[in-house]
């Protein structure tokens, strides 16, 4: 079972994935998190397909490894077949991309719409989860 969660991370916004018992995080500023939602936006804009309302679980803390984006942009796109990916670099990691659902990236497009959307101090003071 794959999940996406999103989350403040102080005044950065969390982006964890967990896919069967591997799970990672990746850790953005304001500026390219807007960028991944104007793009994920822009893809089902393209897919054209209805939401589907189901949410995955939130993952533990100590099940995600925590990574800051070290990419200079975060890139979206999709794949042959049509589903969403998100090609970035955390860490030390090599550069990977994440192929998504329509529906996990419904879900992390409207979370981090909804976190930007937020006054800072509500921002912080619902941070962690």
């Amino acid at each position: 079972m794959a999940g996406i969660s999103v989350s403040l991370e102080g005044a950065n916004i969390q982006l964890s994935f967990q896919k069967d018992d591997q799970a990672t995080a990746v850790v953005m500023d304001a500026r390219a998190a807007r960028a991944l939602v104007r793009a994920v936006g822009q893809l089902l804009t393209a897919i054209d397909e209805p939401a589907d309302p189901e949410i995955p679980e939130d993952l533990s803390d100590e099940d995600i490894a925590m990574l800051d984006v070290t990419s200079s942009a975060i890139e979206v796109g999709t794949d042959e077949q049509g589903q969403a990916v998100v090609a970035l670099q955390a860490g030390a990691l090599p550069p990977f991309q994440l192929r998504l659902t329509d529906e996990e990236a419904r879900h992390v497009a409207t979370s981090l719409s909804e976190i930007l959307n937020a006054p800072r101090d509500v921002r912080a003071s619902h941070g962690g989860h």
